[in-house]
This record gives C-alpha cells, structure tokens and sequence, in this order.
C-alpha cells in the first residue's frame, strides 16, 4: 500500500515564516511592507500551484521584487532618439543626480542659514541660469514649458488679446494643443495672417489696446516648405507691444550643428521681451519651463498668484544649477559625439556579440534630436543590427532600439559609452531568453 503523501499545497510555509526571513526582512526595509508581502503573496500561490516547490517562496518572492520602491525603471535609450519623451527626454548628468540627492532631505531651499531667516526660493538655480544668459535681466523657472507659457498669457494676458500667428498654433504630443492651452488662461487668442505665410504687418494691424502680448511660437516638430514668410523676432519687437517667444527645445545659445534652432541669447538680442523654454530638452537638465527677459515683466509674473501653484520643488532646483553650473550634460556631449568613435563603439560591440554566436554587424544610420527639437535634423550615427525578432526580448531587459528596415538597431549616439558593457549583456541575455 502506498504511503500517504502530503497535500503540497500545506508545505507552502505561511506570510509570517517567510517574512521573517532576513532577506526578505532586509527587503522589508528597502521597499516597504505592502509591496514585499504582495510578493510574498504571489509566490505562495505559485508554490500552491505546483510550478515551484514550497521552499523556494522565499527566493522567488526576492526575484520578482523591484530594485526601488517607486514603479519607474531606468532603461538604456538605444532608439538614437537623443531626447526620447517616453524615455524621460533628457538624462542628468552626474552632478545634477548628485545634487538632487543632497536635496532630498532637508535642505535651505527658502531658508538663509546666515540670518535663520526665510531666504530667497532658488535663487541659486536663477542666479546660475542669468550667467549662463547673460543676455537676460532676469529669470524664473517653473515646473515646464507649458507652465512658463500658462503664466505668461494668465498674468499678462487674462481678459485681453494675444496677437499670434496662424502657422504657429501648434499640436505637440498626446493631443496638447496651444490654443486651447492658451485660451484656458481667459485670454483671447487674435489669429493673424495664414498657415504658411504671415508678415509684420499682418501682427501690426492687429495691434490695439486689447493686446496683451505678441507671441512667437517655434513650430518645433513639423515644418512648413515652399511658398513660406515669417516675422522675426526682430520684426516684432519694433512694433512696440510686449513680445514674448516661446522657442521650446531650451537651447541658450547657437549651436552649429543645428542652425534653424532658435536660442535663448538671440531672440532676446533681438528684442524678445520674455523667452519661454524647457530644461529637460537641449539644456540637459530637468523638467522646468525657463522664463528669461525683462525685469519687469517677470516681475509682474512672480507675484501673480498663479505662480506658487506652478513653481519648482526643490530637487528640481537643484538638477537645474548643478546642469548649469557642473560639467556638460549627457545630452551635449551625445550631440556632439564623434561619429568615428560612435563607429569604433558599434564595431567593438558587434565584435563580442559575433563571438557567442549573435547575429551582429556595425551599420551607419542617423539620429535625430527629438523632444519637439530640431525637425529635419539627421545626426550622422552608427549602431549594431541585430535581428528584429530580439526588440521585446530587449525591452524586457529595459534596452530600447528602434527597428528599421527589418532589422533592430541600437543606435549608440544615444547610448551613455558607460553603458556599453550592460549593452552586451543584456543582448546575450535576451538571446538565450529567447
């Protein structure tokens, strides 16, 4: 007669026994309870239904716990998309991640340890963004650019007109759409000119005592070829109402590799009254929406009540002077990138990938800037084609690329040369998954 076996499913060792486990208890510390115990939960369950033995709870709970408390996944960037909006657009440097760590605790965000008095909020992230805009008599920062632009229309704007033209009221990502952010404020939108040609005139004519501002929109992910006319900022700023430009991408200065860019320093040289750009583009830094130009306007723009509900907390302060003060951020240096080394990187890649076995081979391609920034822009790049079928095995392993032509690239110009090594792994890594 056979003996009588157990049912498995009372070997399954019950929440308390395993959550005394120390590494479980370590994971207790570091993540929290209700998140380990669901874990737990699920392990169990899994043990229940026969497809692990009973003793194995405890592991399979730790392997299937996050590396952080917090659902976000940090991800190789591998598309050659530098600022990838899904991605989180641009990655801080060290010194700004360094930065936002010592701020998370306490930290004299409003408060002068000289005096033991309030102080100033983030007047070392205004004073570092005024030096690196010289051109500015002033600046604000607020939580991003379309804030910036919300505050600009609410407290100069609300119950009046802004004078704006028709080829520049803009559709960005997820259905966002200008008009109807700017109308939102209680003011009134005054249209003028058509979708491809508007002169100075045409804003000139529209000009009355309604007029709040003239807005200048830089159209930064689609453009408009052929028969085409537009009014400089320059243009603009002779007519005498307050102009304010919003150029988007962050850029503060020209830059030679992208020469149709609008930046900061030339549209207040030439006139701008207020400037309007985000911090997690082309400067490299964090979310923020930048206002740089006339004292007094912002001015005006600080004491409106509006302002407090959109302002920057104080890791976001922090990521911002340490972006504008400490060394160049990832994004500069992936723009500027030698497309030799990029090449050299792709070959030394395919090289050990070949070695085990993996279909590999270095290929030229082209990035693009990305973000709402730069449209048209190619940047020349080389990457490693891999088989397409590899491109959600690699995803699971937090490496995005992009496939093209049937093949998955992953591009290098936006790809940290740090992380190079976890490349490699994570391409071996998928194909034995696989």
């Amino acid at each position: 007669m056979d003996p009588i076996r157990p049912d498995p499913r009372r070997l399954v060792p019950r929440t308390d026994a395993v959550l005394a486990d120390p590494q479980i208890a370590a994971a207790v510390a570091r993540l929290g309870r209700p998140l380990v115990k669901a874990a737990v939960a699920a392990a169990q369950q899994r043990a229940r239904d026969g497809a692990i033995p009973p003793a194995e709870v405890a592991r399979d709970a730790l392997a299937a716990l996050p590396d952080h408390a917090a659902s976000l996944r940090p991800v190789v960037n591998a598309t050659g998309v530098l600022l990838h909006t899904n991605l989180g657009r641009a990655p801080l440097s060290d010194a700004a991640r360094r930065a936002v760590e010592a701020a998370a605790g306490c930290a004299d965000v409003e408060y002068d340890l000289a005096t033991g008095r309030r102080g100033p909020r983030g007047a070392g992230a205004l004073a570092a963004l005024l030096a690196a805009c010289p051109a500015a008599e002033d600046a604000q920062a607020v939580n991003n650019n379309a804030a910036a632009l919300v505050l600009a229309a609410t407290a100069l704007a609300a119950g009046r007109e802004i004078v704006v033209g028709r080829g520049e009221l803009v559709e960005i990502g997820d259905g966002f759409r200008l008009p109807d952010l700017l109308a939102a404020t209680g003011a009134r939108l005054r249209e003028v000119g058509t979708t491809n040609r508007t002169t100075a005139a045409d804003y000139a004519a529209a000009l009355g005592p309604a007029t709040g501002f003239v807005l200048k929109v830089h159209p930064s992910n689609f453009r408009i070829e052929g028969f085409t006319a537009e009014a400089t900022v320059a243009e603009l700023a002779a007519l005498g109402a307050p102009v304010v430009v919003d150029i988007g991408s962050g850029l503060l200065r020209p830059d030679p590799l992208l020469p149709g860019e609008p930046d900061v320093a030339t549209a207040l040289a030439d006139g701008a009254s207020l400037v309007t750009a985000s911090g997690d583009k082309l400067l490299g830094g964090p979310q923020a929406g930048l206002l740089l130009g006339d004292r007094a306007l912002l001015g005006t723009l600080r004491r409106h009540p509006l302002y407090r509900a959109l302002r920057l907390d104080k890791m976001a302060l922090a990521a911002l002077e340490a972006t504008l003060r400490g060394p160049l951020p990832p994004v500069t240096r992936m723009l500027h990138a030698d497309v030799q080394d990029l090449r050299d990187r792709a070959a030394a890649l395919a090289t050990g990938l070949t070695g085990h076995g993996v279909d590999a081979r270095p290929v030229d391609c082209a990035a693009t800037v990305g973000g709402g920034g730069a449209p048209g822009v190619e940047l020349p790049s080389a990457a490693v084609a891999l088989p397409a079928d590899l491109a959600a095995p690699l995803r699971a392993r937090r490496v995005v690329g992009r496939v093209e032509n049937g093949r998955l690239l992953l591009d290098l110009r936006s790809v940290d040369p740090a992380d190079d090594t976890a490349l490699r792994t994570a391409v071996l890594a998928a194909l034995e998954g696989n």
